[in-house]
């Protein structure tokens, strides 16, 4: 009776580790030799082909084609945002997918402005967006921040925060002439 209790037992666990064996999930602890700033950008050059990646306030998750997945802690990391400006298409999310968000106005230059709530100018500088439409930035943590983004005679301005709480994908800024928009703090 003993063995056929242990013999369905093991039947079991043995069926258990094959039908989930390849969705596996490890938390990355070697992050001092992870450049994750890097590894990020590297997602974003489609240097990877057989993986995907997403971000959220806290975690870089990478999920390889054989469905495990590598959890890195970011959470120590300044706040990673991605901004896709647009005019006329986008689309709603809360944390970005470095591989499959897809913004209307790629490889194109902005305007990029952003000031903490005390005033200190974070970004001014012009950067062009990626082969995605997206503006990546790595902004510092726990903050509530000014954003001002232009090109030509159009601009948009709006808040943007950095708390445990916030996505990391932001489509809502969609560029336009009209000049009554205006963020105050």
């Amino acid at each position: 009776m003993r063995r056929n209790l242990f013999t369905i037992f093991l039947m079991i666990i043995v069926s258990l580790l094959v039908a989930c064996g390849s969705n596996t999930k490890k938390i990355v602890t070697e992050k001092e030799s992870t450049n994750i700033k890097g590894l990020v950008n590297d997602f974003n050059t489609d240097k990877f082909k057989d993986q995907t990646a997403a971000i959220t306030s806290n975690e870089l998750i990478i999920m390889s084609s054989d469905e495990s997945q590598d959890v890195y802690d970011i959470s120590k990391e300044d706040f990673f945002v991605s901004i896709a400006p647009y005019i006329n298409e986008t689309h709603p999310w809360l944390f970005h997918n470095l591989t499959g968000c897809q913004g209307e106005m790629t490889n194109q230059e902005f305007e990029v402005y952003i000031e903490d709530k005390k005033g200190n100018v974070i970004i001014d500088e012009i950067i062009t967006s990626q082969s995605n439409g997206f503006i990546n930035l790595w902004l510092p943590r726990d903050n509530i921040y000014r954003v001002i983004i232009k090109q030509g005679e159009k601009s948009v301005e709006s808040m943007l925060s950095t708390f445990e709480s916030d996505g990391t994908c932001i489509t809502d800024m969609q560029l336009s002439n009209n000049k009554n928009d205006i963020v105050v703090f």
